[in-house]
């Protein structure tokens, strides 16, 4: 393998957390080694995070425990993104029924809301963040309050977190449950909406950047609406049959294994014959499925695949579940 780092051709990385950097307060093996690296290369960094429950100070000071480089102002998360897009919808001065964590009530502070916790305080708008310590009875109020009128935020929609032990519900699992008492659907303000993308950038300084997350359904298709190129690394959610069977909204222009794949040159996809090759892998459509050589476990695998499968398919509008045969 010849050629420049893949990072290279980037002025900055936009990572996402969870899945990426961490699962729950544990490291992902290699990704904070991968991070500290950038600085040699001269690429800026920004985290770019759904989780709404905790502060950029919090956030920062968790990623460096762990080895990873990391500033406040290098944070950028869905509680302070939903706070803005309520400052474009909402009076100030204006109550608001915090759903969620202390940072969500401090940044719809000190965007000029009063926080209240009752739906009897006749609130204008609902903001509603992920808060592990949430419970029915905050669900029930943000659902009395949107019931009777009140403008509805939801910082994110993710239907799930990693954690240590495993996969656990999201933001978005608590959405459902108030989108199910009230038949309301909230405006959303973090991924996979570009302008929390857009945002960091600006903020950077960047004019190329390079989105990396887990999740297809909101780091690839929040970075892919931004207009920005989108890797998907294969330490978190979305594993490599999710990433095949992809939407075209939510197909990464990279795969990857981890972050330290980004000091390598991107693996060359060809056209072999009918199907295309990567590296020692070959994948084809042969009556409808997909014929693939290559073991499961390397990615050049996977890469060889999703570019027969995207190629056929080039306009796939919903998830598929292609038929791979060896």
């Amino acid at each position: 393998m010849t050629g420049k780092p893949l990072i290279s051709g980037y002025d900055a990385l936009l990572s996402d957390l969870d899945g990426v950097v961490y699962a729950g307060q544990q490291a992902v093996p290699g990704a904070a080694e991968a991070l500290e690296r950038l600085a040699d290369t001269g690429t800026a960094l920004g985290y770019i995070t759904n989780n709404a429950s905790r502060s950029s100070e919090q956030v920062a000071a968790h990623l460096r425990d762990l080895g990873a480089p990391a500033t406040a102002d290098q944070v950028f998360g869905s509680a302070r993104a939903g706070a803005l897009l309520l400052a474009r919808h909402i009076p100030a001065g204006s109550k608001v029924l915090v759903t969620g964590s202390q940072t969500l009530a401090d940044e719809t502070a000190a965007q000029g809301f009063i926080p209240v916790r009752s739906a009897l305080e006749l609130p204008a708008a609902v903001i509603q963040g992920f808060d592990p310590a949430l419970g029915w009875m905050e669900l029930a109020e943000a659902s009395f309050a949107i019931a009777s009128g009140a403008f509805w935020i939801a910082t994110n929609t993710d239907m799930t977190i990693p954690r240590e032990r495993g996969i656990a519900p999201g933001n978005g699992a608590l959405v459902a449950a108030v989108q199910a008492a009230t038949g309301a659907v909230p405006l959303v303000a973090g991924k996979p909406e570009a302008g929390i993308f857009t945002t960091a950038a600006a903020a950077l300084g960047a004019h190329r950047p390079l989105v990396v997350g887990d999740r297809l359904d909101t780091d690839i298709l929040g970075g892919n609406k931004a207009g920005m190129d989108t890797a998907v690394v294969l330490t978190g959610v979305d594993g490599p049959e999710a990433v095949l069977g992809a939407r075209i909204a939510e197909r990464p222009l990279y795969l990857l294994g981890s972050l330290a794949e980004l000091y390598l040159p991107y693996p060359a996809v060809i056209r072999d014959g009918a199907g295309f090759r990567c590296g020692a892998a070959k994948a084809a459509i042969e009556n409808g499925g997909l014929r693939v050589s290559g073991s499961r476990d390397d990615v050049d695998t996977w890469r060889a695949a999703c570019a027969a499968w995207w190629n056929a398919y080039p306009d796939q509008a919903a998830t598929t579940t292609p038929e791979l045969v060896d």
